[in-house]
């Protein structure tokens, strides 16, 4: 850690040495919190009482010497990390102490750059563990079973089934539209399976220039191609022992469906620019937006790949299919991003969710999860999510505009809600300029302005820039 840090490592030294103290602490407590102690019992009462980044522990110490000083603190509920210091290099001391737990061994006399390196390769292997044990819970927070939120019986049986099939090796095709979950599928399969410490590798073969794609999926050696001036590991071999994920399977030329059809028989690839087979054990999982059995009538899709793909079949609803889904969705996304982004948003107004729940959601759940994020971002600090506060795309969604009003709401308030609905569309066309609005429904611009008062239309981001999401 550098000069500067507010925060200091905390290193312990011990040695029943004063003077190799004193030299080590003048080396180290420029850049870090430095703590001595002169032997192994004193050292574990430190250690008890405080935690530290790094002990650097003497070998040859009277009564408790170096090892039985690592054995105890290496057998702490959060062990240390340890470089072991000694006066003789001893081999069979230094072979010791890294069986039991000694990050590295060093011999006296020191340079400071020796301590001082030991303590950066310490610190960085630290740093490195943080951030896989970071990556790997927000992996397992966004895409761990809790993150699959429905109570439709589609979609729970869809959960059942990927709990008989996890484990297997089976292939999958997962089918359904853009934005449906295809990739959270699959990442829950892999995850609740036997290769699930094993890597899972997703490549999505529509993005990927179908030039490049071969080299991609299996690799290539130095020389290949033009360009190709090292080997490469293919997403394969990189996947082997776990799961690869072909996301757009339909999007792969006849050539290389060819290629993966014999990968999936012979569990072998090869190369790019080789003729060395390389053995391979990968579950294959496939998922698509397009009907393949069309394609194979039209010739575009091999019919044996289908096949051997086509296993255990997997097809996602939409989300305007899922019944009740939009209102716990919308609550999980609102709930996630409040927490994300430190904001304070108090639900969703009953209208507000009525609107929701009627829209289409051509995007599916990636559209409302989107939209969500949106409004978060520009919602009112401790106020729910209100009817106004949602895009025109929403309020002027076919099915809201052709609902059949309520008999509940009474007249007066239909005609209202109708109203409100016929000027929010004259104002989207006219990009909110309100003379030309007024001039299409063909009403004064100060009548216009007393119903845009009077039905509490008001011009927000969101409105003076609607925006439609990519599906």
């Amino acid at each position: 850690m550098s000069k500067g840090k507010s925060i200091k490592a905390k290193i312990l030294v011990v040695d029943d040495e004063q003077g190799a103290r004193d030299a080590l602490q003048i080396i180290l407590e420029d850049d870090y919190e430095v703590t001595t102690a002169a032997g192994g019992q004193e050292a574990i009462a430190c250690c008890e009482g405080s935690d530290y980044d790094l002990v650097f522990l003497d070998v040859a110490m009277p009564k408790v010497d170096g090892i039985a000083t690592l054995k105890k603190l290496r057998a702490m509920d959060e062990p240390m990390d340890v470089v072991m210091i000694s006066a003789s290099d001893k081999a069979d001391k230094a072979v010791e102490s890294i069986k039991l737990g000694a990050y590295d061994y060093i011999t006296k006399p020191f340079e400071p750059d020796d301590i001082l390196s030991a303590v950066d390769r310490v610190l960085e292997k630290q740093t490195l563990q943080r951030e896989v044990r970071y990556l790997r819970s927000e992996i397992a927070h966004r895409y761990g079973e809790l993150e699959i939120v429905s109570g439709d019986s589609t979609v729970l049986d869809i959960l059942q089934l990927i709990n008989k099939v996890a484990s297997t090796a089976s292939s999958v095709l997962i089918t359904g539209e853009s934005g449906t979950g295809k990739e959270l599928i699959a990442r829950s399969l892999h995850q609740h399976g036997d290769r699930c410490k094993a890597p899972f590798v997703a490549i999505n073969c529509a993005a990927i220039p179908s030039e490049l794609m071969e080299s991609q999926l299996f690799g290539h050696e130095k020389g290949a191609f033009t360009g190709a001036h090292t080997r490469t590991i293919g997403k394969f071999e990189h996947a082997n022992g776990g799961t690869i994920f072909l996301d757009e399977i339909s999007a792969l030329r006849p050539e290389l469906q060819a290629k993966l059809l014999r990968v999936i028989q012979d569990k072998e690839i090869v190369r790019l620019g080789s003729n060395r087979t390389i053995k391979v054990n990968v579950r294959i999982l496939a998922a698509t937006n397009t009907n393949l059995e069309e394609l194979i009538e039209d010739g575009s899709f091999r019919r044996d790949l289908y096949f051997r793909l086509n296993v255990i079949p997997i097809k996602l609803p939409p989300l305007r299919e899922r019944e009740g889904d939009v209102r716990l969705l919308a609550q999980h996304f609102l709930n996630r991003f409040n927490l994300q982004l430190k904001r304070d948003i108090r639900g969703f107004s009953d209208k507000a969710i009525e609107a929701l729940e009627r829209y289409q959601w051509p995007g599916n759940i990636r559209e409302l999860e989107n939209l969500i994020e949106r409004l978060v971002v520009l919602g009112r600090e401790s106020e729910p999510i209100s009817y106004e506060d949602l895009p025109l795309e929403i309020l002027l969604d076919s099915s809201v505009m052709t609902e059949t009003p309520s008999l509940g709401d009474g007249l007066l308030q239909a005609r209202d809600n109708f109203e409100k609905q016929y000027i929010l569309k004259a104002l989207k066309k006219a990009n909110w300029n309100q003379s030309e609005a007024a001039r299409i429904l063909r009403i004064h611009r100060n009548t216009l302005l007393q119903k845009m008062k009077s039905l509490q239309i008001r011009e927000t981001p969101q409105t003076a820039t609607p925006k439609l999401f990519s599906t």
